[in-house]
C-alpha cells in the first residue's frame, strides 16, 4: 500500500513563497510518476505539475509555469513543489499523487495541505 503525506501548506501574502513536501511510503518516488494537483473552494480539482517516472521531465499548468517547480529527492523519498510569486488564485488544497506509469489515472493520493494566499 502506498501512502502519501503532504506538508508545508500555510498562509502567505501575495508575492510570497512556500515549499510543499510529499513524503511517500510503500513505494519509492524514483519509481513512480508523480504529480501535484489543487482544488480551490467551489471548483474542480486541477492539475498543477508532474514529473515523469524515469528521467526528470516536468510538466506544468500554464497558470503556474515559471513560478512553480516540481522536484524530488530520491534519497528522502520525497516530492516537492516550490511555489514562488504566489497569487490569491493559487489558494486551495494541494494534493500529491502517484501512479506507476507516466500515463493513466493516478492511483494514490495524499490527504492534501491547505495553501492560502492573501492579497
Amino acid at each position: 500500500q502506498v501512502q502519501l503525506v503532504e506538508s508545508g501548506g500555510g498562509l502567505v501574502q501575495a508575492g510570497g513563497s512556500l515549499r510543499l513536501s510529499c513524503g511517500a511510503s510503500g513505494r519509492t518516488v524514483s519509481s513512480s510518476s508523480m504529480g501535484w494537483f489543487r482544488q480551490a473552494p467551489g471548483k474542480e480539482r486541477e492539475f498543477v505539475a508532474r514529473i515523469t517516472r524515469i528521467g526528470i521531465t516536468t510538466y506544468y499548468a500554464d497558470s503556474v509555469k515559471g513560478r512553480f517547480t516540481i522536484s524530488r529527492d530520491n534519497a528522502k523519498n520525497t516530492l516537492y513543489l516550490q511555489m514562488n510569486s504566489l497569487k490569491p488564485d493559487d489558494t486551495g488544497v494541494y494534493y500529491c499523487a502517484a501512479r506507476i506509469l507516466d500515463r493513466g489515472d493516478y492511483a494514490y493520493w495524499g490527504q492534501g495541505t491547505q495553501v492560502t494566499v492573501s492579497s
